[in-house]
This record gives C-alpha cells, sequence and structure tokens, in this order.
C-alpha cells in the first residue's frame, strides 16, 4: 500500500467539516405519519426515504411507480438529478450495460456528478465503484477467496459454527434472532475471510454498521463520527496489512497485498474495498438470515411446506433472498444521453435501480409478495445484481443461508416471531435491528 495519510485523515476531521446533508437524507427532517401512496401526487414521490423502509411502508409507493412511472424523476439540493428504475426488465438492462452506465461514480445515491465533496467527507473508493479495466483486476485479485473450490472447504467450519450457535439458543424463551444468531453468525464468518482477531470480531459488524448507517438512526450521530470511526477502522487493517505483507494467509487482505494490481493502492481505496468485503460479507447474509424466519412466520403454510419436504432448501433460499432483498437498490451514472421507455435520460444523472421492486414485478414473478417456496424462478432474482459486478460472494452467501436451515430444521419445530419487528432507518440496506423470537422443540 502506498504511504498512509492516516494522520493527515484524522487532522483533517472537526465537527465544523462533517454537517453536511448525505444524499438520500432530505426527507428524514419529515414528521407525522406517512400518507399513503395513493393520496401523494405521483411527481412529488421519493422513494429514497429511510422511513418509509424502517415503517415497512415502501410497497405501496413502488407499487404505484411499477404502475404508473417505471422510470422515475427525482431533484434534490443535494443529489441533483436521479431516476428510480421499478420494474424488472429495466434494472437488468441496466446492470448489465456497464459501458453506457457507469459505477464509477459511486454505487448509493451521491452528489452530483462532477461537484466537489463537501468538507468532511471520505473520498473513498472501491472496486464495485468502478469500471473496467480496473475494476476486472481488483474483483479478480480477491475473488480466490470464495471460489467454489474454497467454498467446498469452508462447509464444514460454517456448519460447525452454525450448530454451536444454534445449540446454545434458550428454547421456549424470548430472544433477538438478529443479534444472537443473524450477527453472530455472520461476524464469525467475517473474521474467517479477512482472518481477523476471532476476539475481536464485532469489531467487524460495527464498522459494517457504520460505513452504511443514516446519522440519527441509531448506529452513529454525525457524519463526522461515522468518519472518526472508519478512520480506525483503516488504521486497524493497515497494520494487518504489513502482517500479511511479511506472512501472508490467503485472505482477502493477503490478496490485496501481493496482488499486483493492489499492492501499491492508496490508503483510502484500500479503506473503500475492506468497506465493500465486509458490508458484503454481512449485511445481505445478515438480513436474509432475519428475512427468512420473519417470511416463514408471515406465510405459515410454506413453514408447513419446508417441513414436510427439506429437499426444498436450496431454492426456499434464492426465495428468500428475493423476498427479502437485503440492499434495496444499486445506483448507476449515464455515460451520455440515453433514453429508457419514453424518459429523456441525461449524462451525468444518477440511476437508482430499485431490486427491491424488480423482484416484487408481477409480470416476472407471480404473486410476488408472497414467498413461495418451491417458486419455479427464484432464482431469476436481482438481489445478487448482473453483469460484471454481479455479487462475488453469492455463493457464500447462499452456503450460509443453505447450512442455517438445514441446521434449524434438525433441532426446531418452528423458530416463532412473537413480537413487533424493528427495521433498518435505511433505504439502502434492508434489514433488521430486532427480530423477537421463541424456539419450540421438535
Amino acid at each position: 500500500m502506498a504511504e498512509t495519510t492516516l494522520e493527515n485523515q484524522k487532522s483533517e476531521t472537526n465537527p465544523e467539516t462533517a454537517t453536511f446533508v448525505r444524499p438520500g437524507s432530505e426527507q428524514d427532517s419529515r414528521k407525522g405519519e406517512i400518507p399513503k401512496a395513493a393520496d401523494v401526487p405521483l411527481e412529488t414521490i421519493n422513494p429514497a426515504w429511510n422511513r418509509l423502509f424502517q415503517e415497512d411502508r415502501q410497497w405501496e409507493y413502488f407499487e404505484r411507480l411499477r404502475a404508473e412511472s417505471p422510470v422515475h424523476f427525482n431533484e434534490s439540493e443535494v443529489a441533483g438529478r436521479y431516476w428510480s428504475l421499478t420494474r424488472y426488465d429495466d434494472i437488468k438492462a441496466v446492470d448489465i450495460d456497464h459501458e453506457n452506465f457507469s459505477s464509477a461514480h459511486g454505487i448509493t445515491l451521491g452528489f452530483p456528478v462532477g461537484q466537489p465533496l463537501p468538507d468532511g467527507a471520505l473520498n473513498i473508493s472501491l472496486f464495485i465503484a468502478m469500471d473496467p479495466p480496473k475494476h476486472d483486476v481488483q474483483r479478480k485479485t480477491v475473488s480466490p477467496v470464495v471460489s467454489p473450490r474454497n467454498l467446498a472447504g469452508m462447509e464444514a467450519l460454517i456448519r460447525e459454527r452454525t450448530a454451536s450457535v444454534l445449540d446454545d439458543l434458550p428454547i421456549g424463551e424470548e430472544f433477538n434472532w438478529v443479534e444472537k444468531v443473524s450477527v453472530e453468525l455472520t461476524t464469525r464468518m467475517l473474521a474467517t475471510l479477512f482472518d481477523f482477531p476471532y476476539e475481536e470480531r464485532h469489531k467487524l459488524t460495527r464498522w459494517s454498521d457504520v460505513a452504511t448507517a443514516v446519522p440519527g438512526g441509531g448506529i452513529i450521530e454525525t457524519e463526522q463520527q461515522r468518519r472518526e470511526e472508519l478512520v480506525e477502522c483503516l488504521a486497524y487493517f493497515t497494520e494487518i496489512w504489513k502482517e500479511r505483507k511479511e506472512n501472508p494467509t490467503g485472505d482477502f487482505v493477503s490478496m490485496l497485498a501481493h496482488g499486483e494490481e493492489t499492492k501499491d493502492m492508496e490508503p483510502l481505496e484500500f479503506l473503500g474495498n475492506l468497506i465493500l468485503l465486509i458490508v458484503g460479507g454481512n449485511d445481505t447474509t445478515r438480513n436474509s438470515m432475519s428475512g427468512g424466519v420473519l417470511a416463514l412466520n408471515q406465510f405459515p403454510d410454506e413453514y408447513d411446506k419446508l417441513r414436510n419436504n427439506q429437499e426444498l432448501i436450496p431454492n426456499m433460499v434464492a426465495e428468500i433472498i428475493r423476498w427479502q432483498t437485503p440492499l434495496a437498490y444499486m445506483r448507476r451514472t449515464a455515460n451520455k444521453d440515453v433514453t429508457i421507455r419514453d424518459k429523456e435520460i441525461k449524462a451525468g444523472d444518477q440511476l437508482l435501480m430499485w431490486y427491491l421492486s424488480g423482484n416484487r414485478d408481477e409480470s416476472v414473478f407471480e404473486n410476488a409478495n408472497k414467498l413461495i417456496i418451491d417458486r419455479h424462478n427464484a432464482r431469476n432474482h436481482l438481489s445478487f445484481g448482473f453483469g460484471i459486478h454481479r455479487c462475488m460472494g453469492n455463493r457464500l452467501a447462499e452456503l450460509q443461508l443453505r447450512v442455517l436451515w438445514e441446521e434449524i430444521m434438525k433441532r426446531f419445530h418452528k423458530v416463532e416471531v412473537v413480537g413487533p419487528v424493528e427495521r433498518t432507518f435505511s433505504s439502502f440496506v434492508k434489514g433488521y435491528t430486532e427480530l423477537p423470537v421463541v424456539l419450540h422443540k421438535l
């Protein structure tokens, strides 16, 4: 890695420089009851509203957009011009077309292209937010960690850890599934992928949460706090980098430290790729682990179907990932003026590919709002993306979920949801903070 600038990053950090409004947070100050989608003027609907997702009210808004404005325009002072794509075919077409729609300006709703970042914003870069050829060589550097061959060797460890976590759970007593199972299992897996000190593994979960959190939403209070904690993440991993430079162990950091195209990356590029790998290995799997429990409780006939035929688990895993859609959208930026349906997209406009909405598109998925564990086309879901940016760890996520449900079915008649669910305050990460459950023995 190039000479670090950690001291510069720290010295630049002060409360007065980190007070900017992050794009996507413009509506967070709106109080009162969320109106019904049918009662809102169509042109004023802005689906990038964190409260919609926290209160699970987004569905009616996306249903209306799919029907009436599938390529929907918004503009804000903070984010500039952006479009919401809500139908499956439009989303997939943009996702696979990396020549016309760039990832290089970011994968979440951001500031207008060409505008300098505000003071206090970390200008990190990550390979999912790159275009070829740089994207390709950086992805290729770390992808062997989650190759099919490596995953085959990991399954026994994943099963052992899953069994250990499940066997330690109380029977007949209420507890938070998110904390005791979903977070714990994904954190243990992250520690393995990074060869991270096992006793400090919960730092990884914390950094993942900090990287994606909305200030004031329960994880961090300010952008200043995000910046400080991510700089701490960089400092910690810089020491690991130095160790792996001398003694590689085959983990993600070793591969970055020894990769021909990554060994001299700048500190903030290193941080960006760390955050990508941590969030990618955490949020998707963690929230699908929780979402599957919730979905089977909402659709008890499917739980009965699972009890009667556990060979459905692999297909059920794909269906859970479709139904949950743990990352609600990904962003692209138009490289040139283009037309999608009848809308004129200008070069530099942001496009939000709402995977969440595409996965509920009734023209592709019949009874799309329902979990159907033997759904014939469940694997066509958008949750992992398509094209060159398709989720690198998709097989690992599926493996972890498959093993979890295989082990659950060996032990419990039901994982029963017994209280109100608390959801993540985010229009990007679709997840859970509280899922109160009680276990029932076979």
